[in-house]
């Protein structure tokens, strides 16, 4: 089989549909030694992310990402390279230039709430997204629940979609010294037991109802610790921000950006719950990274997350925020609890694995030729 694996978009941004690419990538060339590969990079991309053996080649490609007339240009870069397939990990495959076409499906945020999206991204996904399952040859999902929307909300046949779960980044999974996750907290002035949410500040995220139970949790619990959010300024932030200061909070709150890999890693480790209160996660990477590093996770009921928390997370509906503030109290308090969703997170994280994510999506490959 000869495949193209279109790896444009961390040239951009290292998010979450980036890391899923170059994991994957990693983990097919550890199973997969007869197909031929080619890594499609942005040309003026320093980065490399090519494997090193043989059947692993960079190529590289001049259309940039979600450009208004990416379906015709990347068609004419690609069509003579006569792949067998294209994989498009970022929802929208060429026009042509493959026999087969396999797109990767993250989630449907832009159907369930496009108000929490610019124009431009609702252009790229929304406006293309029919096309796009109509016209792959299979897609692989990143949960059950984006599977089963997939088939409900746009049609798609059952058996022309396949749930491929997503792993983490080894660093999640090493042990760390108290020294090593000291120096970190020490860097950023932080002691351990924080209230930690991570993912780009964005509507989707929720943050407004989360800033609304700290707020209840200082007051009404008296819990006097920070919060701490990790992640880049995203998009339509203004109302999200206004909301710390409508709650007062703004003393309390700590912003991090830039933090990633083993850092990361540290303050998952130290903190004392991580919060994530979305309205919607196609995946929701950060609640896995947590539960793989031994932080107790509290997320909300909505998209994917029941999957990846499953038994080892406390799950709350994302509108009642006295109901987050007393949860995230329990968690935080209550020792032989925390103990107990720390045992049974390991245990759920350990059955998420880049191995079996790479297995099916090679199976996948297979099946369509």
């Amino acid at each position: 089989m000869h495949i193209i694996i279109d790896s444009r978009l961390p040239f951009y941004q290292r998010g979450g549909i980036s890391q899923y690419t170059l994991h994957l990538i990693e983990a097919l060339a550890k199973i997969d030694r007869e197909s031929t590969y080619q890594i499609l990079h942005m040309g003026k991309d320093p980065a490399d992310y090519t494997p090193k053996q043989g059947n692993f080649k960079r190529v590289n490609a001049f259309t940039p990402c979600h450009h208004r007339w990416e379906g015709v240009t990347l068609s004419l870069e690609l069509l003579l390279r006569r792949a067998d397939i294209i994989h498009s990990p970022d929802f929208i495959p060429p026009r042509l230039g493959g026999r087969r076409k396999i797109i990767t499906v993250h989630d449907l945020n832009f159907l369930y709430f496009p108000q929490f999206l610019t124009a431009e991204s609702l252009r790229y996904y929304r406006d293309q997204i029919q096309w796009a399952v109509r016209t792959a040859d299979h897609i692989s999902a990143d949960s059950e629940k984006t599977r089963q929307d997939l088939i409900e909300m746009l049609g798609v046949p059952a058996e022309k979609v396949t749930t491929v779960y997503l792993s983490v980044n080894d660093v999640y999974r090493q042990k760390y010294s108290e020294e090593e996750i000291d120096e970190t907290l020490q860097k950023h002035q932080l002691k351990r037991g924080f209230i930690l949410a991570v993912g780009t500040v964005e509507p989707r995220k929720n943050y407004p109802l989360l800033f609304e139970a700290y707020r209840l949790l200082r007051q009404e619990y008296g819990v006097d610790v920070p919060l701490v959010l990790v992640g880049r300024d995203g998009w339509l932030t203004e109302e999200i921000y206004a909301s710390i200061d409508q709650f007062k909070i703004k003393p309390f709150i700590r912003r991090l950006s830039g933090v990633f890999d083993k850092p990361l890693a540290h303050l998952y480790h130290a903190a004392g719950v991580l919060v994530t209160p979305s309205h919607y996660e196609g995946f929701g990477l950060p609640a896995l990274e947590a539960l793989n590093c031994g932080c107790p996770i509290v997320v909300s009921d909505r998209g994917s997350l029941p999957e990846i928390a499953a038994n080892a997370g406390k799950i709350l509906p994302p509108e009642n925020p006295e109901q987050w503030a007393e949860t995230l109290h329990q968690v935080l308090s209550d020792r032989p609890l925390r103990q107990e969703m720390i045992n049974r997170g390991h245990a759920h994280a350990r059955t998420f694995s880049w191995s079996t994510a790479a297995k099916k999506t090679l199976q996948i490959y297979r099946q369509v030729l």
